[in-house]
């Protein structure tokens, strides 16, 4: 699918803290058109609200990313090259449901709500560390990274110390700047390392979540070496690198909102909520949301052939006025719970329990403990990961 007339797609941001101005554009002007993407194919966008999550619950839209009209951004690999496992992201009925209920159970509240001494030790033994050392620190690397990649470590079951492995080849994957082949050499190298993972856990299965698949497989009969390694790949994947990027780039947010910050100081109970508008705010993962028309369908007036691809501009979704009002301005006061971050429909994002209370619980504990946190360096300083497709930061200098 190619066009030589439609207009191309922006994917940085001109402004840290909101879309590109054009996907704002297209939800006031053309909320369902074809663009053309940075790296010369053609796919429809969708900007406003109702139509992004009529996509992402329809099933006459597949989620198939291994189509070749699947829209790919500038770098992607050829999804025929990709040594990626078939991963549940990119399933459809009735492969998908199966697949998902297996985990599901390892993300419910419940079972999240158990994790919270862990995840609160976590948090309180790195601000110690900030604490004790030098001043100015990079959040990132001292707190915004190893809490969530030691968080996904023991959840799984992946040995932490090989941590700066995995999380240097998870940024290279998901880095627009780098060739196709580099990030094929990432994913294959995660691949690799992935497979004796999941090998060994077959053999001595613990008490951790892919040892608990590894045994559910076996009393059910159906041994699959290849959904396992699907299993690790997206949560080792998914489960660092978002919340890592939420983490640095709420803190900055709230440092540069006093007002929202001395009212979750003031009542944590307040946290939560700010959670949920933080997440709407930065919608970090939202070229992640991908769809194929299996058949020709009318999306907000306009009719997608069967065959083509949509993305979803899901930060314009998140502004879209019709849903929040006042959307552009960052509140903390306002209900964000239907935000479109965690995407919507039958892929809606599988580890949100787990972020929601990774987040909760890093802000409340780093606001309380380092009252006097501020940035280190003027915002013009700040490097942000416009290349990436999960937006993020690459470094915040904090000190107090």
């Amino acid at each position: 699918m190619t066009t030589d007339s439609a207009e191309t797609l922006q994917l940085t941001r001109t402004c840290p803290y909101a879309p590109p101005e054009q996907h704002l554009r297209l939800l006031r002007e053309q909320p369902v058109t074809k663009v053309t993407l940075p790296g010369g194919s053609a796919a429809w966008v969708a900007a406003r609200y109702q139509d992004i999550r009529t996509v992402l619950s329809d099933p006459r839209f597949s989620a198939n990313r291994r189509h070749p009209n699947a829209p790919r951004l500038n770098g992607e690999m050829d999804p025929g090259q990709s040594p990626l496992p078939k991963m549940m992201l990119e399933m459809d009925p009735p492969e998908h449901g199966p697949v998902r209920r297996a985990v599901i159970g390892e993300f419910t509240v419940r079972r999240m709500a158990a994790l919270r001494p862990r995840i609160q030790q976590i948090v309180d033994e790195h601000i110690d560390a900030m604490l004790d050392g030098p001043r100015p620190v990079d959040l990132v690397r001292a707190l915004a990274l190893p809490v969530p990649s030691l968080v996904i470590c023991e959840l799984l079951g992946v040995p932490y110390d090989d941590h700066d492995f995995f999380q240097t080849n998870s940024a290279q994957l998901l880095d627009h700047a780098v060739t196709a082949q580099e990030r094929q050499h990432a994913a294959l190298e995660l691949v690799i390392y992935l497979d004796k993972l999941v090998t060994a856990k077959e053999e001595n299965p613990g008490d951790d979540l892919l040892g608990r698949q590894v045994i559910k497989q076996r009393e059910s009969g159906q041994e699959d070496h290849g959904a396992l390694l699907s299993l690790a790949f997206l949560l080792l994947l998914a489960g660092h690198e978002t919340t890592a990027n939420m983490i640095s780039l709420g803190t900055y947010m709230m440092l540069r909102n006093p007002d929202a910050l001395a009212a979750l100081r003031e009542d944590p109970a307040r946290t939560p909520g700010a959670v949920e508008e933080l997440l709407r705010h930065f919608t970090i993962a939202e070229f992640a949301m991908m769809r194929i028309a299996t058949e020709d369908v009318e999306l907000g007036g306009t009719v997608i052939p069967a065959g083509e691809g949509v993305l979803m501009l899901a930060n314009a979704g998140n502004r879209d006025p019709e849903v929040f009002q006042d959307a552009e301005a960052f509140d903390i006061e306002r209900d964000a719970r239907s935000h479109l971050a965690f995407g919507y429909g039958p892929h809606q994002c599988l580890g949100q329990n787990l972020a929601r209370v990774e987040l909760e619980i890093v802000f409340d504990t780093l606001f309380r403990r380092i009252p006097g946190l501020r940035p280190a360096v003027p915002d013009e300083q700040l490097a942000f990961k416009d290349n990436a497709t999960v937006y993020g930061m690459h470094e915040l200098p904090v000190t107090w």
